[in-house]
């Protein structure tokens, strides 16, 4: 069952004035085609820039709202904003906030060390990531429609089950973490009615009867935090907890030790603010009409467009707090010094103070501020995160790293590349960085956005305790990179006579350097105004000289060094971090971290392919479609192809290119399937068949260029890589000749028959390990049993010779009562060109193995059973139909048995005969009946899907590999004891495995018919790949065939079955030469060959 999630009608980003909103428009559009927003994502993505430069939490909630009633109006066909739009829409606003200093894209784009292999599509996991599957398959699951508004400046876990009841909800609630007292001394707590009656201070006191606070306590806030967001350190919930803790009274900021007492729940903690609020429609839409009352008309779009001078305000103090029980119209007014912002509440009051404000405190929640502290913010990049959430964090993502093992437990590699020795201190984070070893990174470091050119200025610089980043600017017209240089103790607005830079006082630090305060603020600036945040220290330009990473760096060295960097540093135009950051090119920045993803995800591809890594390559591909970057990835691939020098790496590599153009062509154009023969792509494939694997890639990377131009194209130029896939594959298991080996018989007489008799074959565990390129690649492992059908032996051939210069072949299908024949003659053997043909695999590796087995004979040659198995995987390589070895080891080894190949070429498959208990084969006998379903099948469409899967590394497919071959041990470990329930079981397991590996194996007929049959068996399987054909059941009750019938006959829809017994054949394959005569000897079964 899928997992639930919510379908959005909107999700909203917002972000600051002159921020790149094209930028971050197209970052949501790339996630709804990535999957990011749900199964179902919304048809409406907005990126909404604030109006204002400081608008507030509260304005850019107003602002984001109008947006979406607005387009939200045009999809209805309005004219005008209505606010019926907004009844059962389901909106999502997202604030990014401010600035933040250790990632110029902000905190919603602040990458996560994280990786997860389960999505559709590789890419980076952000911040924004998170909290979007956070919000969407977590939180905000079963809320009624409304809008849900996020703070994007923490790391927020929740449960999978948060446990909010919703039922009869109205007005708004607000969502808090458990946390303690001392954590809530500077951070924003709830105080809800509950606990107001269960404060000793408050008993009899008159706000329980009329809902108010006493004059005595001030609850009701004076001083704003920044934003939205009232949180900064790491929380982590105590299950104290219930999820529901009733009605909002106040909201306590930075209170006294007595007042958080008072919000305590049962085990000490407090609910704390943490910048996630829901608005029902009703309060929703009560909202949304302040947007044309002055003053807060200022807060949008129109209000900037109309000539309103502009208004901050917050979401928790100036909106959300009017709701709460114990606040007065009064004392919510005069909580601000700001007249406009006074007018603009007494609006808000009047609107919304009637809607209830309740609170959901989730249990096993917590969440991780981002902080401007930077020792805070490495520990939140290193540290792994509660159980609770549904992210993973890991030491290297996304990365490419030469040398993982000088990266210390505790240090952090994110979009990176480290080539050569790179060795990083625990503790230490590197994020969006190539850089060239040897280098030595200590601990307490961040580095970021560096790139491959400032390698040689790193080699020999110590570094530890810092904060080395590299920026994309924008001055007018003229981009230019800077770099920065702090310390990881250094606070950002801390006066300078009290702070500290590169983590030494300024004092020290103008000795160190030889630095002057004039070299970097202005005289008339006040010496208690000089902090870090404004000190000019970044070089920026250089009237002769291009400048570097060496321009920061030199503030480390000592006095004796820095003397040689000075005069060219004063003579540099510098900038302060605060002047920088209105420069930041945030698309600029997006853009380097995709080229340099791509970059490691080229890297990645080589090292996948080239170490035979059962990594999946195409969400990779997925992803790079998607971005544009499906050229790169092409070119790597050709290249790996190309040199890689070895057939079965060149083949995948064939496959994965495939898979990039199916990607492509975005699910249009047909179906993956299909012919490979156009003769347009002969060429390539000649070069292939020869060896010559260079060429042949070449040219099949040059004809490519030819179909790219539409869907259809596309895909068909898969199937022809897929076909070259094949090829390659084909001479793989051709390697498997070396082991058939041909002896000397009496050669028989002219015109004397030489006849061959199979059982047919049931695989017990482990099918589908069999195939190519799985049974080399991964190693395969499969129990079979051979069976008489009806007492016979179904399947065999007969051969002579004949005075002729031809060759006759005739085919014999069904009942000698009613068989039908196809009869061919070739005089010359280029008559066998048209001729060969794919069939099926299964019955017909068992009839290709009693063909060989003849055609032997009658030339006087003699082969092993073991030949005959190796024989038969060469022929249908030849005949293309790519099967595996598990039909002929079936059929032409009796009794049971398990064959098993291991990973490497050449292919060679090893049987062991499975020794049962005395009695047991006829108890098997007994207890085992085979079900025609009525449904004929084709498994060749079922193989191309499992190889291509297999070629994809899709995990489900590696691991139900994995699965197949430990069945098949379990299986046979089964048969030795004699124990029919845990054969049962093994047969059940592996058709759930069957269709795990090929889907759509199970038709709707059949699934009826295994239903029907389930109570009275112990296990069933289709036969070989599935999607029709033989049923094989394991019954609890020996000689059931008759009851089985009745129970299938009276169920509807099932066709035209019938059942058959069979019994164990323990004597194998016969050969045999009998007359020359025809009539004097039967059919030897339902298909001859002659």
């Amino acid at each position: 069952m899928a997992a639930a999630a919510v379908e959005w009608s909107v999700v909203l980003l917002t972000c600051q004035r002159g921020g790149c909103v094209s930028a971050f428009q197209r970052e949501l559009e790339v996630r709804r085609l990535r999957g990011g927003l749900g199964p179902r994502p919304p048809q409406l993505l907005l990126a909404v820039e604030d109006p204002w430069a400081r608008l507030g939490s509260g304005g850019a909630t107003l602002n984001a709202l109008l947006v979406a009633a607005e387009h939200l109006s045009a999809r209805a066909g309005c004219t005008v904003v209505t606010a019926d739009v907004l009844r059962e829409a389901r909106i999502l606003i997202m604030h990014m906030g401010r600035d933040f200093s250790f990632d110029d894209c902000g905190r919603a784009f602040t990458c996560l060390p994280v990786e997860e292999p389960g999505a559709p599509a590789e890419a980076l996991v952000c911040n924004l990531d998170s909290l979007l599957g956070t919000m969407t398959h977590r939180l905000c699951v079963g809320s009624p429609p409304g809008v849900w508004v996020c703070s994007t400046d923490m790391l927020l876990t929740v449960p999978s089950a948060p446990g909010i009841d919703w039922n009869g909800f109205q007005g708004v609630r607000v969502i808090a973490v458990p946390g303690s007292q001392e954590y809530a001394k500077n951070h924003g707590v709830y105080l809800t009615d509950e606990q107001v009656q269960s404060s000793s201070p408050f008993k009899g006191h008159p706000l329980e009867a009329q809902g108010s606070s006493p004059p005595s306590v001030p609850w009701v806030l004076r001083s704003q935090p920044c934003h939205s967001c009232l949180a900064w350190g790491t929380l982590k919930s105590s299950v104290g907890w219930s999820c529901s803790q009733g009605l909002v009274c106040d909201i306590i900021y930075k209170g006294t030790e007595a007042q958080i007492q008072q919000c305590a729940g049962p085990d000490g903690t407090v609910p704390l603010v943490c910048g996630v609020v829901f608005f029902s429609s009703d309060a929703t839409e009560q909202l949304l009409a302040t947007h044309v009352i002055p003053p807060l008309d200022a807060c949008t779009y129109l209000g900037l467009d109309s000539g309103a001078p502009p208004i901050q305000l917050s979401l928790f103090f100036d909106i959300v707090l009017c709701m709460a029980a114990g606040m007065t119209e009064e004392d919510f007014i005069k909580g601000s010094g700001d007249a406009g912002v006074r007018s603009a509440r007494s609006v808000l009051w009047t609107a919304l103070h009637t809607f209830p404000l309740s609170m959901a405190c989730i249990p096993g929640s917590s969440y991780d501020y981002l902080t401007t502290s930077a020792s805070d913010h490495i520990r939140s990049l290193t540290l792994l995160p509660s159980s609770a959430s549904h992210l993973r964090f890991c030491k290297t993502a996304h990365s490419h790293v030469d040398q993982p093992c000088l990266l210390e437990d505790g240090s952090s590699v994110t979009n990176s590349l480290l080539e050569g020795a790179v060795r990083l201190a625990a503790g230490s984070v590197i994020q969006h960085c190539h850089i060239q070893g040897p280098l030595e990174i200590g601990p307490g470091c961040l580095l970021s956005g560096l790139a491959i050119g400032s390698s040689l200025a790193l080699q020999g610089c110590p570094l530890r305790d810092v904060i080395l980043q590299g920026h994309h600017i924008r001055l007018r017209d003229l981009p230019c990179r800077v770099f920065t240089l702090t310390g990881c103790l250094d606070d950002w607005q801390s006066p300078a006579e009290e702070a500290t830079y590169l983590n030494m006082t300024w004092a020290e630090f103008f000795h160190r350097t030889g630095i002057r305060e004039g070299d970097l603020w202005d005289a008339e600036m006040p010496r208690r105004s000089r902090c870090l945040l404004n000190a000019r220290l970044f070089p920026v330009l250089h009237a002769c000289e291009a400048l570097g990473l060496e321009d920061v760096l030199w503030l480390l060295a000592p006095a004796p060094v820095a003397g040689v960097r000075l005069a060219r540093w004063r003579a540099a135009w510098r900038m302060s971090w605060q002047e920088l950051l209105p420069c930041l090119d945030k698309a600029a920045e997006l853009r380097a971290r995709r080229a340099l993803f791509f970059l490691q995800g080229q890297c990645k591809v080589r090292r996948v392919l080239l170490g035979r890594q059962d990594s999946s390559l195409l969400p990779l591909a997925r992803s790079a479609v998607h971005e544009g970057y499906h050229e790169a990835v092409l070119g790597t691939l050709d290249e790996v192809a190309s040199t890689a020098g070895d057939t079965g790496i060149a083949a995948r590599a064939l496959a994965c290119i495939a898979d990039v153009l199916g990607c492509m062509a975005q699910g249009e154009g047909g179906l993956r399937s299909g012919p490979a023969a156009n003769k347009e792509w002969a060429s390539a494939f000649g070069h292939l068949e020869s060896g010559d694997i260079a060429s042949g890639v070449r040219e099949l990377a040059a004809e490519r260029q030819k179909w790219m131009s539409r869907p259809a194209l596309l895909v068909r130029a898969a199937r022809h890589y897929e076909g070259a896939e094949q090829i390659l594959i084909r001479q793989a298991v051709m390697s498997s000749c070396q082991f058939v080996t041909v002896g000397q018989a009496e050669l028989p007489p002219l015109g004397h028959w030489v006849q061959v008799a199979c059982p047919a074959r049931l695989d017990l565990s482990g099918g589908w390990s069999d195939t190519p390129p799985i049974t080399y690649e991964h190693g395969g492992a499969v129990v079979d049993v051979a069976v008489l059908v009806d007492g016979c032996r179904p399947i065999g051939a007969r051969v002579r010779r004949i005075h002729e210069p031809e060759l006759r072949l005739v085919s014999f299908s069904g009942t000698p009562e009613s068989e039908a024949a196809v009869e061919l003659v070739c005089r010359e053997l280029e008559h066998l060109q048209d001729y060969c043909q794919p069939h099926a695999p299964g019955t017909s590796s068992i009839l290709a193995g009693a063909v060989m087995a003849s055609l032997y004979r009658a030339a006087g040659k003699s082969a092993s059973t073991e030949s005959l198995i190796h024989a038969v995987l060469h022929l249908e390589q030849k005949l293309t139909t790519g099967g595996g070895w598990q039909d002929q080891v079936g059929g032409l080894v009796p009794g049971f048995k398990i064959g098993r190949s291991k990973a490497q070429l050449p292919l060679r498959v090893e049987v062991e005969k499975i020794l049962v208990p005395n009695g047991f084969t006829q108890t098997l006998n007994d207890h085992l009946l085979l079900v025609y379903t009525g449904k004929t099948r084709l498994a060749r469409n079922l193989l191309q899907d499992v190889v291509r899967n297999w070629y994809a590394r899709l995990p489900s497919a590696v691991q139900n590999a994995d699965a197949l071959v430990s069945n098949a041990e379990e299986c046979a470990q089964a048969l030795r004891q004699g124990n029919l329930p845990l054969i049962g079981k093994c047969l059940d397991r592996y058709w759930q495995q069957k269709k795990c590996m090929a889907p759509g194996c199970e038709p709707l007929a059949v699934g009826r018919m295994m239903d029907a049959l389930r109570p009275y068996i112990y296990g069933q399987c289709l036969a070989g790949a599935g999607g029709g054909g033989f049923l094989y059941v394991l019954t609890k009750g020996p000689q059931q065939k008759e009851a089985l019938h009745q129970i299938l006959a009276k169920s509807e829809g099932l066709g035209n079955f019938s059942i058959h017994s069979i019994e164990v054949d323990t004597g194998g394959f016969s050969v045999e030469v009998v007359g020359c005569d025809p009539k004097d000897s039967a059919h030897p079964a339902g298909d001859v060959a002659v």
